[in-house]
């Protein structure tokens, strides 16, 4: 019961745009900062006792006012992200910091401004970032990515009339660095064998985190991981789920039925292919340079790609997983070329691969995305049954 009740409030956050950890901070008078990528360090914001919130599309019921902006031929999850705007839903946020991670999030902001002036509606933030990130790993671009992590400081001292410290920073990275080890800790039970955790499961607790007071969801996660005894997912086949970002827990529940079980991935709101830290003993802006850039593997970033395969073969080995899910959201570039390359790489060694193409919020498809996924389950059936023989 006490499991269930847990991972019901996981849900719950996970699930929803609001929460009550979050009104409650801002009724105190919390300021809350929304972000829009993974290349952001969080730990910024949390070392001037603002609210971290990974801004999410979900549970949009129409994007009426996101088709005019943006036109039919883009990715649906800045499409939802803009309709939510539209619609007040994040009227709360204080401020919004706008990574290009890709040219379709790059105009999330001007469309943002446009829909407020086109319809008259009070939607922009009151403080907006632009937050450019280099797309390769050099000593050049670390350096400029230091830079840029300044300049955001500045801008939030200027606009919140608050006063950064280092000595606040040094906590924040000591305090997120021991919130990733209870990730890998949570982690380990989809590891196992069999696994003790569902990859839907997993994916709550993981985007629920990206919405709450952070102080609040490190004591719920500790508490969860502390008195968590396990779920044995005996004889399901383990998948990987790869591509593009994705917070719609249902994806997760459709790819695991009832016959599989996620026990990697590496998803956007999620911990990527690895959890890793901060290094606390180096200069704390060049510390969050170094590890925001080496840590997310997007495809965003260029040349990377053999690294990212080393990766991916790599979680794929320690998790002795037996098929990997490729899915992207239509019109999304970065991870639909890349998701080509990877199918091609881990086929000739010998790893099952299911390529996906879906869209994100109200025009989820999820019949016809269950019909390929059964598919592919029995291909790793017959998989089984041959290697069995042998």
């Amino acid at each position: 019961m006490w499991r269930l009740a847990m991972l019901d409030e996981f849900y719950s956050v996970a699930q929803s745009i609001s929460n009550t950890y979050l009104e409650n901070e801002k009724a105190q008078g919390t300021p809350c900062i929304g972000y829009t990528c993974s290349y952001f360090p969080e730990e910024i914001l949390h070392s001037f006792g603002i609210i971290p919130y990974r801004i999410k599309g979900l549970n949009v019921h129409s994007l009426q006012v996101a088709d005019a902006a943006f036109g039919p031929f883009i990715c649906s999850h800045p499409k939802c992200l803009l309709q939510h705007f539209a619609d007040g839903d994040y009227s709360f946020l204080d401020g919004i910091i706008v990574t290009p991670g890709c040219d379709s999030m790059r105009r999330i902001d001007e469309c943002i401004r446009k829909t407020a002036v086109n319809l008259d509606l009070p939607i922009v933030p009151p403080f907006f970032f632009h937050y450019a990130v280099p797309h390769k790993i050099t000593e050049y671009s670390i350096k400029w990515l230091v830079d840029e992590l300044s300049r955001c400081i500045e801008h939030i001292e200027k606009h919140f009339g608050l006063s950064f410290s280092m000595e606040k920073l040094k906590s924040s990275i000591s305090f997120y660095n021991n919130l990733r080890r209870l990730w890998e800790e949570l982690n380990s039970l989809r590891l196992h064998e069999p696994p003790l955790l569902s990859g839907a499961d997993a994916t709550a607790v993981f985007v629920a985190g990206l919405s709450m007071p952070r102080d609040s969801y490190y004591e719920k996660l500790s508490q969860f991981i502390k008195h968590y005894s396990g779920k044995e997912y005996d004889n399901r086949k383990r998948l990987m789920l790869i591509g593009s970002a994705n917070d719609d827990i249902e994806l997760i529940k459709i790819v695991e039925s009832d016959y599989a079980v996620v026990v990697a991935d590496t998803l956007c709101y999620g911990p990527r292919l690895e959890v890793d830290y901060v290094t606390e003993q180096d200069d704390p802006l060049h510390a969050l340079a170094v590890r925001y850039l080496n840590h997310s593997h997007c495809p965003r970033m260029y040349g990377g790609y053999r690294q990212r395969l080393a990766k991916v073969v790599d979680a794929i080995q320690k998790a002795n997983v037996e098929g990997v899910v490729l899915q992207n959201i239509r019109f999304c570039d970065l991870h639909g070329a890349e998701n080509g390359l990877l199918e091609r790489d881990l086929e000739k060694m010998g790893i099952p691969c299911l390529r996906l193409e879906r869209e994100y919020g109200p025009l989820a498809d999820y019949e016809r995305l269950r019909m390929r996924i059964d598919a592919f389950i029995e291909r790793l059936d017959a998989r089984r049954v041959v290697c069995d023989r042998h």
